[in-house]
C-alpha cells in the first residue's frame, strides 16, 4: 500500500509539472506577438496551446497577421507571425506533421497539391516573421523574449534567382537570398546578424 501511495503521489506531481509547462494565455500571447512588427501586435490573431497541448486560437485578431506561440514541448523559443494568406499553406503543413510525415514528405505533398490547385498559395509576396533561439525564453517579469533573434521570410511561390535578381545564398551577413527557388515554397530569407 505504501508503494501504491508513493506511486500515486509521483503521478500527481508529474501530471502537475506537465500542466505547468504550458504558460497561461496571456504569457503565450505576449511571447508570440514579439515576433510581429510592434505596430501589428495588438490586433494580431494568436494561436497557442490549450491545457491538453493542442494548438488552438487563443485570441481572435482584426489585422492580417496570425501569430503562433512558442511550443512549450520543444526546447528553446520559437514564435512566428505570418500573413493570413499563408494560413492554408501553414495549416496543411501542421496537419501533415501531425500525421507523422517527415519534412521532405511535407514539402513534396504540398508542392504537388499547389501544382494541382488543391492548396492555395498567396498571390502576392507574403511575410513570415520568426523569433527564435536555442536558449530563448519568454521572461514574464520583463515582458520580453530573451536570447532570441528575428529572421524574415518572404514567400514568393515559384520565384527564381532570374525572376527576382536575388542570389541563392547571402552575399553579406544578413543579406537577402532566395531559398527553394522555382518551387511552391520559394522564399526570400533575411536573417539579420544575431544580437544575442
Amino acid at each position: 500500500m505504501k508503494n501504491f501511495n508513493s506511486l500515486l503521489i509521483l503521478l500527481v506531481v508529474v501530471t502537475m509539472s506537465c500542466e505547468a509547462q504550458i504558460p497561461n494565455k496571456e504569457e503565450q500571447i505576449a511571447g508570440a506577438v514579439m515576433a510581429a512588427p510592434e505596430e501589428k501586435r495588438a490586433e494580431a490573431t494568436v494561436m497557442g496551446f490549450d491545457e491538453d497541448g493542442k494548438l488552438v486560437v487563443i485570441r481572435k485578431g482584426t489585422n492580417e497577421l496570425i501569430c503562433l506561440a512558442d511550443d512549450p514541448s520543444q526546447e528553446g523559443f520559437n514564435a512566428s507571425c505570418y500573413h493570413k494568406d499563408l494560413e492554408p499553406f501553414m495549416a496543411r503543413g501542421r496537419a501533415l506533421k501531425e500525421e507523422g510525415k517527415e519534412r521532405q514528405e511535407i514539402f513534396d505533398i504540398r508542392e504537388k497539391e499547389v501544382k494541382e490547385g488543391k492548396l492555395k498559395m498567396p498571390e502576392n509576396p507574403s511575410t513570415l516573421h520568426v523569433l527564435s533561439g536555442a536558449e530563448g525564453k519568454y521572461d514574464a517579469a520583463s515582458g520580453k523574449v530573451i536570447n532570441a533573434n528575428l529572421r524574415y521570410v518572404v514567400y514568393i511561390p515559384f520565384a527564381t534567382p532570374e525572376s527576382t535578381g536575388l542570389p541563392i545564398r547571402p552575399l553579406v551577413p544578413g543579406g537577402p537570398w532566395i531559398m527553394d527557388p522555382g518551387t511552391h515554397r520559394a522564399h526570400i530569407m533575411i536573417t539579420p546578424p544575431a544580437e544575442n
